[in-house]
């Protein structure tokens, strides 16, 4: 992965400007192009502008993470009409324009001059025309460039081909509206602490904060509208947490009881963690790999009131972490291409490629073997990943079990493994349930 970074020194732009905020956004675009995360290019960002304002890291969100969820149509339309190509940050300063006069067509005249405003801070300034003549063009040409990228399979669908190609193959039937799905705006799903609240007194409490909610299926509740953490009634006392909800079928499918001895192999950043405490009183060894995502799991635990034995290890490293005592439980959430998830981490469309499908299989099937032999006979393992393709789901879970005679395939709602594809109330995720026969 490269490390080199386009971002400037803060721009000579006025902090709440608009300008600053296209910049900005275009600065963390630049770096996903160059093979960061988004995360990653966020927290350097915010390290080097800790007293940005709230709002106004609002905007710079909302403006990156829509450029990428867009990404592919933006330089479908630039390859029409640039001459050559743009350097950075200026071609993603230009992908930012795009989507904002997209999606705010009401205030183009607002979008462009702020646009060029910030041509004017980078490169000496010598791009401002050009920044100016090709969102200008695009404005004048809006059908007609629309219409050519509805005829473009990725400026239509704003995912890598390869990706595309692979929906096609595994869901004939689904896979537009899994791509479409993977280019909205997520919903934002709570998940209420029994130990500290209920059901009617968390309504109450929404109804009062103005905050429409509905109870889902499986007892998630779903927000109409997305809101700040500060602003969801009850989340710092501990008695909800944010959890998408099809995130939240986890704890249930696991079959627990109090008492006992459970393992959650992949704990990080901690929600089904706590979950699995608050369905039952149970013996909780929580691990994670990385010390610092293991530390937010306690965190996490802490907010809530909620204690577990968290280890900062390779599930796959018996040696290092396992007293020998088995699990009644285990509950397996892998590592995976999070292809469920990108509306959530659009640059993962973009940073994920078609030969590391494969290498998180193999990872997983590593796990998989790793944590049958710590799985007590008798005892039941849930796996899941945050994934829609089926090397890693069902195809996964078919070759473990055929390597494994006392392995035993259980159903989940009715069906062998669970597909849950990413819609309005979820994201995307897979389940299967395996039990230890001897």
């Amino acid at each position: 992965m490269q490390t080199h970074s386009h971002r400037t020194p803060p721009p000579r732009l006025p902090e709440d400007s608009l300008g600053y905020a296209l910049l900005t956004a275009a600065e963390l675009v630049a770096e996903v192009g160059d093979g960061r995360t988004l995360t990653d290019a966020l927290a350097a960002l915010w390290a080097a502008r800790p007293a940005t304002p709230s709002g106004v890291r609002g905007a710079i969100l909302d403006l990156a993470y829509g450029t990428l969820r867009d990404f592919g149509r933006q330089d479908f339309i630039l390859g029409r009409l640039l001459e050559k190509p743009l350097q950075e940050p200026v071609r993603s300063l230009l992908r930012v324009a795009l989507h904002r006069l997209g999606t705010r067509p009401d205030s183009a005249h607002t979008t462009v001059d702020q646009a060029v405003s910030a041509a004017a801070t980078v490169l000496g300034g010598n791009f401002k025309g050009v920044v100016n003549g090709v969102l200008r063009n695009a404005l004048r040409q809006t059908v007609e460039l629309n219409k050519a990228a509805d005829a473009d399979m990725v400026a239509e669908y704003r995912h890598p081909p390869w990706w595309i190609r692979r929906l096609k193959s595994q869901y004939p039937q689904d896979w537009r509206a899994i791509l479409g799905a993977g280019n909205t705006h997520p919903p934002m799903a709570l998940r209420i602490n029994p130990l500290r609240a209920t059901l009617s007194d968390t309504l109450a409490s929404f109804a009062e904060a103005g905050l429409a909610v509905r109870e889902l299926a499986n007892g998630a509740l779903l927000l109409e509208r997305p809101v700040p953490v500060a602003r969801v009634p009850g989340f710092a006392e501990g008695c909800v947490s944010v959890q998408d909800a099809g995130a939240q079928y986890a704890a249930d499918f696991l079959d627990l009881d109090d008492g006992q001895r459970v393992l959650d192999a992949c704990a990080a950043p901690g929600g089904k963690t706590a979950h699995i405490l608050e369905t039952a009183d149970v013996n909780l060894v929580a691990l994670d790999t990385d010390a610092g995502r293991a530390r937010r799991v306690g965190e996490n635990l802490q907010r809530l009131g909620l204690t577990a034995d968290v280890k900062a290890a390779d599930c796959r490293d018996l040696r290092r972490w396992w007293d020998g005592q088995p699990f009644e439980r285990i509950l397996a959430d892998v590592p995976c291409s999070a292809s469920g998830v990108v509306r959530r981490n659009p640059d993962i469309k973009w940073l994920r490629r078609s030969d590391d499908i494969p290498r998180f299989a193999a990872q997983q099937a590593e796990i998989l073997e790793a944590l049958w032999r710590v799985l007590a006979p008798g005892g039941k393992m849930l796996y899941v990943t945050c994934s829609v393709f089926a090397e890693e789901n069902g195809e996964q879970i078919a070759a473990f079990a055929s390597r494994h005679p006392d392995c035993r395939r259980l159903p989940l709602g009715g069906q062998l493994d669970c597909q849950y594809l990413p819609c309005t109330e979820h994201d995307g995720f897979f389940y299967a349930l395996l039990e230890k026969t001897a």
